[in-house]
Parts: structure tokens; sequence; C-alpha cells
């Protein structure tokens, strides 16, 4: 971030929508990625902003500092403090409805709405571009935010994920861009209506709640048709499932959508709006000439690994410049973008040993992490520690999982995080059947239940020469800091 950047934002200097000025927002979970980043934004716009968390931190002490009054602990009493003069209560998603502050609120017929029906109500206010897909999203996001603000664009965001170029993982510009992720589970993308909508890729996930893949591409048509007219639908046309959604959303779309609403597409075929050519792969980072319908504009090269970021950045091209980015301004900075954290993130190098920590928690993700980290680092043995991510995710996508780790040495799994799963599904898979499951497609696998019985392996089993990586979407990353703290005390 510029010194100019951090200047216009810390000053307050934003464009306020009167919408939400002067009214009373209370947010129940303030603390998460998403929650902070509302806050911030409605912060900015007026808002008179309160709420609680289980427990207080940096996140919310910022909010603090901007104004927010922030309780810790979910009593019903914050609320009852406040009065009737509460607009709204945003809860996130983990809120459920035997929270006290909810139930009171429900008590007391508050307007309550969801964090993705906040963020729909907030981007109808803006030049909204919400990033939708299987995978990527918060790279994508993060990359394009980086794009516009290192081009004084200075739009507002909010991203699930830190981005460390951006110091932190939401910002408030001077602009009328919004940028958001969208994300897919439980159609909760469907209450946002951008300006700009993209589509990174669909694949099956979440299948705890939607029938099979044909329900999930069902789902992202539906969202695509929620771009307000004038503006633009962006998609993979490298997709499996880009002729199933371009089927679907041709044949559900009225006259007046199709004429008003321009589809994007981006890819490396040539037949892609934008694509990639000459693609290069130099010390493990890949270069390539950037094409707009064929004619080459100019050529990028990536400051993170894997051949899944062409893809995002060709996806930021996209959007930036349907946004109306002068293109040549778009790559001259699509090179500096760094990623995101937990994103194959270098945390440390000690005695001739790498450790990384990668969010990926899907078979696609997965073997996108693997590859990139072979060809960025070249380790004389990848070791893998995997935390498999809900109950639910596991089973249903087993076979998928057990192929993806062949570029692994050794992949170690503890048990699987709990989220979102009933008890039922706790009893249908566990870690061990998927140990199981690895070993019988060739690949080596163990199981160790206790984070600190993956650290006494590390201690005995890693060498010099060696690459290890903590992945998954739980908290798997204490394993790498634990081990690099044994590491700084053994050197």
């Amino acid at each position: 971030m510029t010194k100019e950047t951090k200047a216009k934002k810390d000053s307050g200097q934003v464009s306020k929508h009167r919408s939400f000025e002067d009214k009373q927002y209370y947010f129940i979970g303030i603390g998460g990625i998403g929650m902070s980043g509302l806050a911030k934004i409605l912060l900015k716009n007026g808002a008179k902003i309160s709420g609680s968390d289980m427990e207080g931190g940096f996140v919310t002490n910022r909010l603090s500092k901007l104004g927010a009054d922030i309780k810790i602990g979910h009593f019903q009493e914050w609320l009852e403090r406040l009065g009737d003069d509460v607009d709204t209560v945003v809860i996130s998603a983990a809120i459920n409805e035997s929270n006290p502050e909810l139930a009171y609120a429900r008590s007391k017929g508050f307007r309550v709405l969801k964090y993705a029906q906040m963020l729909g109500s907030l981007m109808d206010e803006y030049r909204g571009i919400a990033i939708a897909g299987t995978h990527g999203k918060s790279t994508t996001t993060g990359w394009l935010a980086f794009v516009l603000d290192s081009l004084k664009t200075f739009p507002n965001y909010i991203v699930g994920a830190d981005i460390p170029q951006l110091e932190g993982s939401s910002g408030v510009g001077d602009s009328d861009y919004f940028l958001a992720e969208a994300c897919e589970y439980d159609r909760s993308f469907l209450n946002i209506h951008p300006q700009i909508a993209v589509i990174l890729n669909i694949e099956q996930d979440h299948l705890d709640y939607y029938k099979d893949e044909s329900d999930i591409v069902d789902a992202f048509v539906s969202f695509a048709h929620g771009t307000r007219n004038g503006g633009s639908v962006i998609v993979n046309s490298d997709d499996k499932n880009f002729p199933e959604f371009l089927a679907k959303y041709a044949s559900q779309a009225s006259d007046k959508t199709l004429s008003h609403i321009s589809l994007v597409t981006f890819g490396l075929g040539k037949q892609a709006d934008f694509s990639a050519d000459c693609i290069r792969l130099v010390d493990g980072l890949y270069e390539f000439n950037v094409c707009f319908k064929g004619y080459t504009v100019g050529r990028v090269k990536l400051s993170m690994p894997g051949k899944h970021n062409i893809y995002n950045a060709l996806a930021v091209v996209a959007a930036a410049a349907s946004s109306g980015v002068d293109m040549a301004g778009i790559l001259s900075v699509m090179g500096d973008y760094t990623g995101a954290d937990r994103r194959m993130m270098v945390k440390a190098q000690m005695a001739g040993i790498k450790i990384l920590d990668d969010y990926a928690h899907h078979p696609t993700e997965i073997r996108a992490s693997l590859e990139a980290i072979t060809q960025r680092y070249g380790p004389k043995r990848l070791v893998c520690i995997f935390q498999p991510h809900q109950y639910s995710r596991t089973r249903f996508l087993l076979d998928d999982f057990a192929e993806s780790f062949k570029l692994a040495d050794i992949t170690i799994v503890p048990d699987i995080y709990f989220v979102r799963d009933t008890q039922e599904s706790r009893h249908e898979v566990n870690s061990e059947i998927l140990v199981d499951r690895i070993r019988q497609s060739g690949s080596e696998a163990v199981f160790i239940d206790s984070f600190s019985g993956i650290c006494e392996y590390l201690k005995d089993n890693i060498d010099s020469g060696d690459v290890i990586v903590t992945m998954g979407a739980g908290d798997i990353w204490k394993v790498s800091d634990e081990y690099i703290q044994w590491l700084r005390r053994d050197s």
C-alpha cells in the first residue's frame, strides 16, 4: 500500500452513501473477517456500529479505534442497553438461533440480516464487483483490490483472507467500487447483485447442501442472472462446467438480459476474450502474454507459483478492464502482487528445511498447490500435513481426496476439523479411512491424531532439503508454528 493510499484511507476522505448515515447496526460476531469488513465500510458511511464477539483481538481493537462499540461475550444485555434504536442486527454464519443476543433481537422484532444479506444491501449502493467460484476467491479478490489500489482507484473491498500488501482483509477507499467475495454455500451469493460478476470455476463442493454438481451449476447461473443491467458476467471458458453453465444461462435469460449484460470469457485458449499465450515457466513462476480477442496487449510475470494463478490473473485483468481501467496500467502492476495469507505462504526456512502454510481444503486445490510447490521449490521430499475440513466434505469427495496427494512424498493426516457437521456424518467417515484410501491410491500416508504427535514425527523424520506444507482451512497452521519454534530452539 502506498503512503498516499494509506493516508487517504485513514483520513476518511470517502464519498458517503446517505442511506446508512446515522443508522444503528449491531453485529453479532463482529470479529470475523467479513463482518468486520462490513462494519468498517458502514462506519465510513456514517453509520453507528456496535457489536459483540467471543473474544477481542487486533480486528476488534481496530474497529474500536474507528468508533465502533465492541463488547466481549454474547449477552442479551448488550442489546438491551441500546433500547429500541437498533435499525438492523447483522449475524455471521456461525451464529445460531440459540444465541441470546439473536433470541432477544427476534423477540423485539428487530430487523435481522445474515452477513450475505447485509453485504448485498451495501453493495447495491456501489459499483459492485463480486468474485465467485469454488476455488481462488480470496486470491483473486485481493489481487483485483491490489491492482485498483496501486492504480490509485482506491476501491472498497472485503477479502476472505489478509492481504499483506494491503495491510488487512478489508479497506475503505474514496471510489464507488466495492469488491467482495461471493460464496456459493447456502446460495448466499444470490443476495448480491453486482455490476460485474466473476465466476472463476464451478466444481463439486458443499454437497451437504447441494443435491449434485448440476444443482451447483444452477446456483451459479442464478448468480450470473443477478448482475445489473449494463454490467458484465466474466466466466472461465476452460472450466469443465462452462458448456452446461452457458447453455443454462442462455436458455434461462430473457432477451433483455442477453442484450443488456455482457458475457466475457477468459481462459488459455484463443477463443476466450481474455487469454494467455507464449506461457513459460521460469524459476518456478509463470510468465505469459495477455491477449484480448486474439491480440497481444502485454506480458506479465507472476510473483506467485502455480498454473491456477494464470487463470486468476486473467480474471483480474478481465474484471479491471471491464471496469474501465486502462489495460496498460493493469498489466504494469499485475506481477507485483504476492498473494493472500495462508496461500502457499512461506513461514520459515531453517536448517535447509522450508516450511509453508496453505489454505487448500478441496481436492482440486490440493493438487494445484502441491504442483505449484514442486515447480517453485523442487524439494528433495515434499511432506504434506493435511487437516480435512468437515466430515461431510471428506465423505462426499473421499475418492477425489485420496487421489489428490500424488505429488506429496508423504501425507500426514490428523483428525478432521469439525465444522457445520451432524453427529451422523461424524460416524460415516474419519481420518483413518482417508489415510487408507490414500495408501490404496499408491501414495504414502500416516494418521497422527494430535498436533503434538505430528511435531514429534517431524523432529525425527525431516532432513535438510525437505519442504513441509501444512494444509487445510482449519487450525493446522499451529503445527507449522510449533515446529518452527522447535527448530529455532534447536538451532
